[in-house]
């Protein structure tokens, strides 16, 4: 075997070519950066989140950009229903699913643990939790081997504070639930890793900023001293998508900038 040969064999691969992607949350933020990332290494995109009319913004800017397939689909994460829904209207437009990404998800804060609303615990739980198991188990079902499923997760998940502890309590247990995504699925030969993602500067985090001061001290939380761009995340996340990944199941990958201890 030529050394050329033994190049290719061994190269990471991350051409999507003819691949199917459904990213939930995709119509801003990580998720449409991941969508389009993704688009630009060649998959069809499924963009999904809960307006319609930002969702089709979204998939025509990417299809327009990419000249991949790009279909948007109204859903609510936390919906069980529409979870099957969401499954279904991909199937009918593109057959199956390869790539599932878990991203959507809502981190509202309360002033403390007695402040804590029944309300407010249970959308948490539904959108960051519940609506993944179940669109998970439901995509899996038409993934054929080589799917992969990506569960983005955060730190407080793994660093918890009064201030993040129902957000950090369910993406806690997405990491516990990605695990088990992993070895339910790897007979199917679909691979489940999740992504711990630390602070991105996404418009919502802009928004809820008071000044880029605020966003500065965040940044000095990590070792590389700033605050991520969304774009930051794609790379791993195709890594995790693609065989470059091939062996890779049941893992959280950090990409926090090195948060300090």
């Amino acid at each position: 075997m030529s050394f050329d040969q033994q190049r290719r064999d061994t190269m990471p691969d991350f051409d999507l070519s003819g691949r199917i992607l459904l990213v939930t949350g995709g119509s801003k933020g990580l998720g449409l950066a991941m969508a389009r990332g993704f688009a630009e290494a060649g998959a069809d995109v499924v963009v999904a989140s809960r307006k319609f009319d930002v969702c089709k913004a979204a998939a025509s800017e990417i299809a327009q950009a990419t000249g991949q397939r790009c279909l948007p689909v109204a859903y609510h994460v936390g919906d069980w229903s529409q979870c099957a829904e969401l499954v279904d209207s991909t199937l009918s437009e593109f057959g199956r699913v390869d790539i599932l990404i878990n991203n959507a998800g809502i981190a509202p804060v309360a002033p403390s643990l007695h402040g804590v609303t029944e309300e407010l615990f249970d959308k948490t739980i539904g959108v960051n939790l519940k609506g993944p198991l179940r669109l998970a188990a439901l995509a899996a079902e038409h993934m054929p081997p080589g799917g992969s499923i990506i569960n983005i997760s955060s730190v407080a998940s793994v660093r918890p504070t009064p201030f993040t502890a129902v957000y950090g309590a369910a993406k806690a247990g997405l990491n516990n639930l990605t695990k088990a995504m992993a070895l339910e699925f790897a007979p199917k030969g679909i691979r489940t890793n999740g992504i711990i993602c630390g602070t991105f500067a996404t418009d919502s985090l802009r928004n809820s900023a008071a000044d880029e001061s605020s966003l500065d001290a965040m940044g000095n939380l990590c070792s590389l001293n700033r605050v991520a761009e969304p774009s930051e995340i794609v790379g791993t996340a195709l890594y995790l998508a693609t065989s470059a990944s091939s062996y890779t199941n049941g893992q959280l990958i950090s990409v926090d900038g090195g948060v300090l201890p």
